[in-house]
């Protein structure tokens, strides 16, 4: 939670829109996925550790999903254990700093109508959630 916090913070300040923990067509969960104003896509993998990077094989299904892929970390892991083919952030719960910028893969057009129909569903959907748990009846 401490480096999604920084990230989002730092997403705010660039004014992307983001849903948190969105589940893909692929049946995977994206731990941040961002909307910037030109449309592009982004989607955030956080690691904490050194091991929950090597543990993980599923990061490469998320470019299937996104313009730009992301991972996101905090200072205790080392920024050279990261792919150079996808951005870098490192957070320290406040906010972030990019240290590497993510190579642009442009999605399909029907790609990209599918992933913004499922971002724009899930954060609607939360919307309500959140506003129904607010004001029970």
């Amino acid at each position: 939670m401490m480096v999604r916090r920084g990230v989002q913070r730092f997403f705010s300040d660039l004014r992307l829109s983001m849903v948190p923990e969105i589940a893909l067509a692929s049946g995977r969960r994206a731990d941040l996925m961002a909307l910037n104003d030109k449309g592009e896509i982004w989607i955030v993998e956080i690691k904490s550790s050194v091991e929950d990077f090597r543990s993980d094989r599923k990061w490469p299904d998320y470019r299937a999903h996104c313009d730009r892929l992301f991972f996101a970390t905090h200072s205790g892991v080392p920024p050279e254990l990261f792919p150079e083919d996808c951005g870098l952030i490192v957070s320290d719960g406040w906010s972030a700093d990019l240290l590497r910028e993510a190579p642009e893969h442009r999605l399909a057009a029907a790609s990209r109508k599918a992933v913004l129909l499922r971002f724009a569903r899930a954060a609607a959907d939360r919307l309500l959630q959140a506003e129904l748990s607010a004001n029970p009846i």
